[in-house]
């Protein structure tokens, strides 16, 4: 069992603030009875007033679309007001601003190793948003610094994985099921960042490479695959028309052949249907026989 201190989950709530409309309007009321508090002989209510307009002005602030304003006094966690405008509180309750809006990340480079042991470079693009703003500021340090932390210990995670490329047994792959792979990243940035009250709304691989060490031979050992895949449908592709003309010459009853020329036939169709560079005819002036 863990050792480890339980923390305490922080959890949004909204704040009941008002309108700094109404503050807003008793601003200038209050210099006027200021300076008619003074005009008069009354100086001692003329500085509260002073004193009031003050403390009034202290109180506002604005937010616009996607912003939030976390409340605390005296350090405790009041609530969260994410009512656009022009707001208003008691200027004894402290105030932080923090973004709602959609950010995009795209990760360094990392040298990681995929699921065969090769070194490979691979990097991604992440879109989150900050959904619960007590969670963000309250239970962690820097929740941005903290994000980011954990979207290169996940891409590491995730790509140990999967093999690169070239599975033999069907298994998914970096570079054939990016959209699985991205998929996997997210289910895992989600479980490490919750605590941070931050949701993540996309990932995808921005960038997938052998690393320059081995990527000369990898990309031989690519080239030598894609020749043996394309000789192996040559060679399917010529045997199915060998077939198709013994057979058409055998229902036809153009020429009858016995086994030993039928082999002979075969083995000059795949010649010259499997060769690199075009056949070259040879004309036949004697008998089939001869």
């Amino acid at each position: 069992m863990s050792d480890a201190p339980n923390i305490n989950r922080s959890t949004e709530r909204a704040f009941g603030g008002m309108g700094g409309g109404l503050p807003l309007l008793s601003l200038p009321v209050l210099i006027a009875a200021a300076v008619w508090a003074f005009a008069n002989g009354q100086p001692v209510i003329g500085a509260v007033l002073i004193v009031l307009f003050l403390l009034v002005s202290f109180g506002f602030y604005s937010l616009q679309p996607n912003e939030a304003y976390v409340v605390t006094l005296f350090g405790t966690y009041v609530g969260t007001d994410r009512r656009t405008g022009l707001r208003w509180v008691l200027f004894w309750y402290g105030r932080k601003k923090i973004s709602l809006r959609v950010r995009n990340v795209t990760s360094e480079r990392l040298k990681v190793n995929d699921k065969r042991g090769n070194p490979i470079e691979i990097a991604a693009n992440i879109v989150w948003r900050v959904s619960d703003t007590a969670q963000a500021l309250f239970d962690v340090d820097d929740y941005v610094a903290f994000v980011n932390i954990q979207i290169e210990t996940a891409l590491r995670e995730t790509a140990s994985h999967y093999a690169y490329d070239h599975d033999d047994g069907g298994e998914p792959t970096l570079r054939a099921d990016a959209d699985q792979v991205g998929e996997r990243l997210r289910t895992d940035l989600r479980g490490r960042t919750a605590v941070a009250g931050v949701a993540i709304d996309e990932t995808h691989l921005m960038h997938l490479a052998y690393a320059p060490e081995i990527a000369g031979t990898m990309l031989k050992r690519q080239q030598a695959e894609a020749v043996l895949a394309a000789r192996r449908t040559i060679v399917a592709g010529a045997v199915g028309m060998v077939e198709h003309a013994l057979q058409q010459l055998s229902d036809r009853e153009v020429v009858v052949l016995d086994d030993e020329r039928k082999a002979a036939m075969v083995s000059n169709l795949l010649v010259v249907l499997c060769a690199d560079r075009e056949a070259q005819p040879v004309v036949n002036t004697g008998t089939l026989y001869g």
